[in-house]
């Protein structure tokens, strides 16, 4: 084993002269090693061994091995009561020293030896910020928790989008063979042109007419996200019954307009996640949209900054690029959780680096024009089943940290290695896969609710087949004009 000789320093004081012994899997380079300056100690750890976290989220185990030199020419008498003042202090209180590089951070953490009482070390390297961050997670039992917005929180449509959309169906109509699969496309349809109608009556009138009653427009200001963004006023309309909101992305553009509809069950999930006032997950948001447009979206999905402080926002909501994968280290980039510690709720799993998929929860796409009775006719809200999954991943974790990690780690001694330390717990492994034929899977192909399962949905659907044969039939032979114009309004009756 090779070995380096360095000289140990806290700011400028020399704190003696040691031995490093580089591990074989790390590339260290003597030349930065032949100095170790120490710029601070870590905050002490309430309940977390400096190695349980550093084991947690390193990447290529340990570092470097470090004692003090046994070359009497190299170490003098006086320095080893420095070494042994620094080992005590980071021992009794659960801190690390820690000497800043270019783009990460040097952990020394004081670890005991079974064959002296001399001041040992080992050395982690990890992303700069990481330690402190995770140290503040794992001593709060917290993890980490990214969601994605459209077809996973939220469905929202634009005017333009909205005449895409119905102009996309109606093609699909005329081309359609199948009277059942005809139905269901007019469906959709009526349900697409309800909700456009909503939109335009606020993109031109800032007020909606619902059931008779006029509804204006109501005017919040949005807060600050920098020093650098001035506070905005959008003038939005709840409409708290259809779970649906109205809001303008640019104030001086109506064109801008957007109607969102929130996905049943999203306050049941918010509340899970900081419940009594605790916070059992930090919150990120990973998107494919536009940054203006995801910032509003989650404003709407988080109005009291309960979940991620407005302060914070423009670093835990990530937009990614068109043609780019998401990515939990980009998430993350800034070193405020690592990807073992963080779950992903998203409606899509191969958008996903291939090393994040493991630790992606897939739910069914929400789809409130394709079947819109599917969320409330499901036992279990699709949230509800998340919230469930988020609650079984966090007990499984810390159980797996604190049952066996954290009594293993007294028992580790200088002279031992990573791989007598039992392997830290990983989100991923708590994450439990469904069979193939569930969309939890990340099936697309196969959406869990298509809507066939609902007994009255059927029902319709066979009468409305029948209703189209008739009207078919009528107009074929001639028949009654009375007859054709009643059994056109039962077929309206039944779509709506």
């Amino acid at each position: 084993m090779s070995m380096y000789k360095s000289i140990v320093y806290q700011r400028e004081e020399v704190l003696g002269y040691v031995e490093i012994y580089p591990r074989q899997q790390q590339q260290l380079k003597e030349e930065e090693m032949k100095e170790i300056r120490i710029e601070y100690l870590t905050q002490s750890s309430e309940r977390c061994p400096p190695l349980a976290v550093l084991h947690t989220i390193t990447c290529n185990g340990i570092c470097f091995k470090m004692e003090p030199s046994k070359d009497s020419s190299y170490s003098a008498s006086e320095d080893m009561p420095r070494l042994h003042l620094l080992h005590s202090e980071c021992i009794r209180n659960n801190k690390t020293a820690v000497m800043p590089m270019r783009d990460s951070e040097l952990h020394l953490v004081a670890m005991y030896s079974r064959n002296s009482d001399r001041p040992c070390f080992w050395g982690f390297n990890v992303g700069r910020g990481l330690y402190d961050s995770c140290l503040v997670m794992l001593n709060l039992r917290c993890l980490g928790i990214v969601f994605d917005l459209d077809e996973t929180l939220i469905v929202a449509n634009t005017m333009r989008s909205f005449e895409d959309r119905i102009e996309s169906l109606q093609r699909k109509i005329n081309t359609e063979v199948d009277p059942q699969r005809v139905v269901a496309l007019m469906a959709e349809v009526k349900h697409y042109q309800d909700d456009k109608t909503i939109l335009k009556q606020y993109a031109e009138n800032d007020q909606v007419v619902e059931n008779g009653k006029v509804i204006k427009v109501q005017s919040e200001i949005v807060p600050t996200y920098s020093d650098s963004h001035q506070p905005i006023i959008r003038p939005l309309i709840r409409l708290q019954e259809k779970n649906i909101i109205l809001t303008r992305i640019n104030p001086q553009i109506r064109d801008t307009s957007v109607l969102v509809r929130l996905r049943p069950a999203w306050e049941d999930l918010r509340s899970y996640l900081t419940a009594r006032g605790r916070k059992r997950f930090e919150v990120y948001v990973c998107t494919m949209a536009e940054r203006d447009y995801a910032l509003e979206m989650w404003r709407l999905l988080d109005p009291e900054s309960n979940l991620i402080n407005s302060k914070e926002l423009l670093d835990r909501i990530v937009c990614v690029k068109a043609g780019y994968r998401k990515s939990l280290f980009n998430v993350f980039q800034d070193g405020i959780c690592h990807p073992k510690m963080a779950l992903v709720i998203d409606d899509r799993l191969k958008v996903w680096d291939q090393k994040d998929q493991p630790r992606v929860h897939v739910v069914p796409a929400f789809s409130p024009y394709h079947a819109p009775q599917a969320e409330a006719n499901n036992t279990i809200p699709v949230l509800c089943v998340a919230r469930n999954v988020a609650c079984n991943i966090r007990g499984g974790f810390f159980r797996e940290y604190d049952e066996v990690l954290l009594q293993r780690i007294p028992e580790i001694s200088y002279e031992d290695d990573t791989k007598d330390i039992p392997s830290p717990p990983d989100v991923g492994n708590y994450l439990v896969s469904e069979d193939d034929s569930s969309a939890s899977n990340g099936n697309k192909d196969q959406p869990l609710f298509n809507g066939m399962a609902d007994d009255e949905f059927e029902r319709r659907l066979k009468i409305c087949v029948d209703l189209i044969y008739k009207l078919f039939l009528f107009h074929l032979l001639g028949s009654c004009r009375r007859q054709f114009q009643l059994h056109q309004q039962s077929l309206q009756q039944l779509l709506t």
